[in-house]
């Protein structure tokens, strides 16, 4: 595992996975030039016990933080996230290059 400088929770450290992976995928953000930032204007819903993000699958049990403005605000002290205007938030260059160690465990293959 990673050495977690920012001493992130498990939470938190699912959350930060996941963003990464959205932030990557046009439907869901945009670059910002000016910062690097990657721009998160929605986040995918889930259907049954799981969702898709491109071609890799979620379980719903390793997204509960995705939802939780808690874990956003803990996040963006960290310098990791920051808001923006109309409920979108950004996912920092920082965010996008933090390494939880998480990818191979929460981000599954798709089947359909």
């Amino acid at each position: 595992m990673p050495s977690n400088p920012s001493r992130l929770n498990a939470l938190q450290l699912k959350t930060l996975t996941l963003l990464q992976v959205i932030a990557r995928q046009p439907i869901y953000a945009t670059l910002e030039a000016e910062t690097g930032a990657q721009v998160i204007k929605m986040l995918p819903d889930p259907h049954g016990d799981h969702f898709h993000i491109g071609p890799r699958v979620v379980m719903t049990k390793d997204a509960t933080g995705l939802r939780n403005p808690a874990v956003y605000k803990a996040l963006g002290r960290k310098g990791l996230v920051e808001d923006r205007p109309g409920g979108a938030f950004a996912l920092t260059t920082a965010g996008q290059s933090y390494d939880t160690g998480l990818a191979s465990t929460i981000l599954h293959g798709s089947d359909h």
